[in-house]
């Protein structure tokens, strides 16, 4: 019956739509590091993401329409406002054309592109220990206030933001990572769990 494998393949696809929607709704950023093929899924995952890095290897594709589908778990939705060239964008949807690393990172799809996989995973690594360092409070609202303002006007966005740090800024950590900076503290700031 038609009807009763179109509801089950939406209820799958939504299930799917969920676990990549998780990434960016993650309290915390999430880095990514890529070699090799991201291939579909691959780049719904990474669009996902809050930051992304990758070696001189990796290559990007949008192939879903190569195996006779659209594709449905955000890369379609997330990669045009990374990467602001909806004709690209289109060009890759409708042929499935591979794009380079250095593409990538000339459209901003990626940070930074490393000459082997260590490297940018290393970097990725090593990015998270300099997130990780600075107060939760601050980062999960800078998060929160960039994926907001992603979809809301300037004004908006502002709004938000105002009403949250009326808010947040009520928390020890502002005292904390200012008193910090001021003194010019050998040691790093110890912020409580958010």
């Amino acid at each position: 019956d038609v009807a009763t494998k179109a509801k089950f393949l939406r209820q799958m696809i939504i299930l799917l739509q969920n676990s990549f929607n998780s990434i960016v709704k993650c309290s915390k950023p999430v880095i990514t590091s890529i070699h090799g093929g991201c291939v579909g899924a691959g780049l719904d995952l990474i669009s996902a993401a809050d930051i992304r890095y990758c070696s001189n290897d990796a290559f990007f594709s949008l192939r879903e329409v190569a195996i006779g589908m659209a594709a449905d778990l955000g890369s379609l939705q997330r990669f045009p406002k990374i990467v602001g060239n909806d004709s690209l964008v289109r060009e890759m949807a409708f042929t499935g054309r591979n794009i380079t690393s250095a593409e990538a990172k000339e459209l901003g799809l990626v940070s930074s592109v490393f000459s082997e996989p260590k490297e940018s995973l290393d970097a990725a690594i090593e990015t998270a220990k300099k997130i990780a360092a600075h107060s939760p409070v601050a980062v999960q609202g800078t998060k929160i206030s960039l994926n907001y303002s992603r979809n809301h006007s300037d004004r908006d966005g502002l709004e938000f933001m105002a009403n949250w740090n009326m808010c947040m800024q009520q928390s020890q950590d502002l005292i904390t990572a200012a008193t910090a900076t001021a003194t010019r503290s050998e040691t790093p700031p110890i912020f409580n769990d958010l």
